[in-house]
């Protein structure tokens, strides 16, 4: 993703043309009729590692990227709304399951390739309800750690090699281990 995406072609402040001009050693959209430079910020997203009975929460994707692939529910915040309320509610709209989200697992910088956004992964204990495939996804299921299917983005991998074996994922999403 660049600093200066050409896709952006106007101003949102007075709609002159936007051009791309070095502004302190990057590369940025920028207005010569009022000066207002564009700042190509990066979307948030959220999502959570689910387990129930030592298996993983996946849902498969029908949006680019890693359409087709299996990743963990996850999506975007809304404008002022709380990443832990989106955690909860992007497993819900995803996977049909309701969730307690406990502590923030870690956080990624994903690639243009996968989107761009910054990726706030939670630890979240299944409450309720059975894996019904939901908004951008076509499937969603509780998987083993032997058995997963091929998965999408760098977070998801990054789950599955810290998954704690022998049922020991609870400490985990406690944040005891």
């Amino acid at each position: 993703m660049s600093t200066a995406p050409e896709d952006v072609r106007f101003c949102t402040q007075c709609g002159g043309p936007l051009t791309t001009r070095d502004i302190r050693g990057t590369p940025r959209r920028w207005c010569a009729a009022c000066d207002f430079i564009h700042y190509a910020d990066p979307k948030v997203a959220v999502g959570v590692a689910v387990f129930r009975d030592d298996r993983l929460l996946l849902v498969r994707r029908t949006m680019n990227p890693g359409r087709g692939l299996w990743s963990l529910p996850g999506g975007y915040l809304d404008r002022g709304e709380d990443p832990v309320v989106a955690a909860a509610r992007e497993a819900a709209e995803e996977a049909g399951v309701q969730v307690d989200v406990r502590h923030v697992l870690d956080v990624f910088a994903n690639p243009p390739e996968d989107g761009g956004a910054i990726f706030v992964l939670y630890a979240a204990q299944w409450v309720t309800g059975e894996p019904t495939a939901g908004d951008d996804a076509d499937a969603a299921a509780f998987f083993a750690r032997d058995h997963l299917p091929p998965l999408a983005f760098r977070s998801t991998q990054h789950v599955v090699d810290r998954w704690p074996g022998d049922g020991r994922h609870r400490q985990w999403q406690d944040g005891t281990s």
